[in-house]
């Protein structure tokens, strides 16, 4: 594994650093604390990265002795300081992400200007219906730690970002002449 860990591979990393973990015990923690809101990994990837950290030494696997015994991993030391320095860079660095929207924007003259702008009215209808689901998940899940609040308001913030500036897009379109 290079120096670059995968979202993934940090997610589960950083899971596998709080205690030893098998990866059905992972996907329960990963819905339960609602972490399928920030990032992307289903169920049947979970053992596929577990075994690429597994072979990069970053997690070790103990197995126990039983009917229903499930292979658990556990970080290593070297996964330990590998999920540090990827964490701090994860923190520091931006990464930036392309919205199907900018490749929208860039073909909009192909349309006609009442498809264009009305298909610019629903994509801010589903970015208020996302942002009042986002609301709901934050209730449902109250207490939580402070950390975890600001990983809701990181998503809510480019949410009301995107509403603010389809807004303004709107506002300027339909006072353009065509």
């Amino acid at each position: 594994m290079g120096t670059a860990l995968t979202d993934a591979e940090l997610l589960l990393l950083g899971l596998v650093a709080e205690m030893p973990r098998h990866g059905y015990e992972l996907d329960q923690i990963i819905e339960t604390r609602g972490m399928r809101e920030w990032t992307q990994i289903g169920f049947s990837s979970i053992y596929f990265v577990l075994g690429k950290l597994e072979k990069a030494g970053l997690v070790g696997a103990e197995v126990p002795t039983g009917a229903k015994a499930r292979k658990a991993f556990c970080i290593t030391a070297s996964g330990r300081e590998v999920l540090c320095e990827q964490t701090i860079a994860a923190l520091a660095a931006y990464r930036p992400t392309f919205s199907s929207l900018l490749l929208g924007m860039v073909h909009w003259p192909v349309l006609s200007r009442d498809v264009a702008l009305n298909a610019l009215e629903t994509r801010l209808s589903s970015v208020v219906a996302e942002l009042e689901r986002l609301e709901r998940v934050r209730r449902q899940r109250q207490p939580t730690p402070d950390h975890v609040e600001s990983l809701f308001d990181f998503s809510a913030g480019q949410l009301n970002a995107e509403r603010s500036w389809i807004n303004t897009t709107l506002d300027y379109m339909r006072s353009k002449p065509w």
